[in-house]
């Protein structure tokens, strides 16, 4: 249990003054004698207490900074803004009651967009697990033949977007909402990224780069970061272009 104010003067007390001062190891075990149901203190509480009133001429605590913790009654506004409209974002929320987005997030205990799992999807995965199992066992460097690939797709008309995709609920409301992806007004780009043994490629489908001379220089993160974020911006570039 901390020490409050009036914990940290008892102990200033029992310290005393000129020539009737107490050593630390005094201090803490005449507080422990007085207080037997509460935890010990250390001497290097006491000392820090010791220390703050010479310092300051006070043992109060210090200012806090930033917005003040969560408490019951806050959570509870939170909570309620969702069962008033369950499609609110963590950012409505955080300036409708001034609270922090990493708060209302946590309140809310916010789950992802997920791809929706089919019946057989199961079976699929265990067989496929099964399947790179055994082929590895047979050849070691089977893996290392495979390439990893992933890619980015932005819509410019918003559609297929997670700040609009979001339903807070206490229970699973098993809540689906279908999009169209073949829309006449919609602009894609696509960014790949390939992971192939200790070679990268990314790019688009005009052009890729590999990073595999950057790989044996032990600095592939951070020039294929600066290498992506150029890219992303001449696609940013290309939207705005769009746009107008």
């Amino acid at each position: 249990m901390p020490l409050n104010e009036r914990d940290r003067i008892e102990i200033l007390m029992m310290i005393g003054v000129g020539d009737r001062m107490r050593t630390q190891q005094e201090v803490c075990r005449l507080f422990h004698e007085m207080h037997p149901d509460r935890e010990p203190v250390s001497q290097s509480t006491v000392s820090r207490i010791e220390r703050k009133y010479r310092e300051l001429g006070h043992v109060r605590d210090a200012p806090r900074q930033g917005r003040p913790k969560i408490n019951e009654n806050v959570q509870q506004d939170v909570i309620l803004s969702a069962l008033e409209n369950p499609h609110c974002t963590v950012r409505q929320v955080s300036r409708d009651l001034n609270i922090g987005k990493s708060s209302v997030s946590n309140i809310f205990k916010r789950v992802r967009l997920i791809h929706e799992l089919a019946e057989d999807d199961f079976d699929r995965r265990t067989e496929f697990c099964e399947y790179m199992m055994d082929h590895n066992n047979q050849n070691n460097g089977f893996i290392a033949n495979i390439l990893f690939s992933d890619e980015a797709t932005f819509f410019l008309n918003g559609h297929v977007n997670r700040q609009n995709t979001r339903y807070w609920s206490q229970e699973n409301p098993h809540w689906m909402q279908e999009y169209h992806t073949q829309h006449p007004q919609k602009l894609i780009m696509n960014l790949c990224v390939t992971l192939w043994t200790h070679c990268i490629l990314a790019g688009n489908a005009e052009r890729s780069l590999s990073l595999s001379e950057d790989i044996q220089d032990q600095k592939p993160f951070l020039t294929f970061y600066k290498r992506v974020s150029r890219g992303l911006e001449s696609m940013k570039a290309r939207i705005h272009a769009n746009r107008r």
